[in-house]
């Protein structure tokens, strides 16, 4: 089934910047919006910490308190929580066997490569099953 993510050239920009400057460790946080089955658009993204210390440099465990405060954020504003967003440090923007095992369907996944602190890629999939689809990610 084809989905698109339309992602605003700004909130791009501040994923980017994030991601960089998280190098090289795994950044990650939420995107805000609305979605259907075939759509979803970005307005704004939420950052998070992540919590997995012990292996930051290739997993990440999003604060539960920092999720919370994105949903209340969401709702203060009239979106939604419609996925997450992580960097993959010096690995290709494509999930892991990790990822979808946390991931839940109907999400966006937006998963930036970086390498040497510069993001090489910026790529979005959804799960269906047990199996994720890559989304064509947009300027929104």
């Amino acid at each position: 089934m084809p989905c698109v993510l339309l992602l605003p050239p700004g909130v791009r920009a501040e994923l980017e910047a994030q991601a960089a400057t998280g190098y090289p460790d795994e950044t990650c946080g939420l995107l805000l919006g609305l979605h259907n089955a075939v759509r979803c658009s970005v307005v704004a993204q939420y950052p998070a910490h992540n919590l997995n210390r012990e292996r930051a440099s290739d997993r990440f465990l999003l604060d539960p308190e920092d999720y919370l405060a994105a949903e209340e954020f969401a709702e203060d504003t009239g979106v939604e929580v419609v996925g997450v967003w992580h960097s993959h440090p010096d690995h290709p923007a494509q999930p892991s066997e990790t990822d979808r095992a946390m991931a839940w369907p109907g999400w966006s996944y937006l998963i930036l490569s970086v390498t040497a602190g510069e993001v090489v890629d910026v790529r979005s999939w959804r799960l269906a099953g047990r199996d994720f689809y890559e989304e064509e990610v947009r300027h929104g």
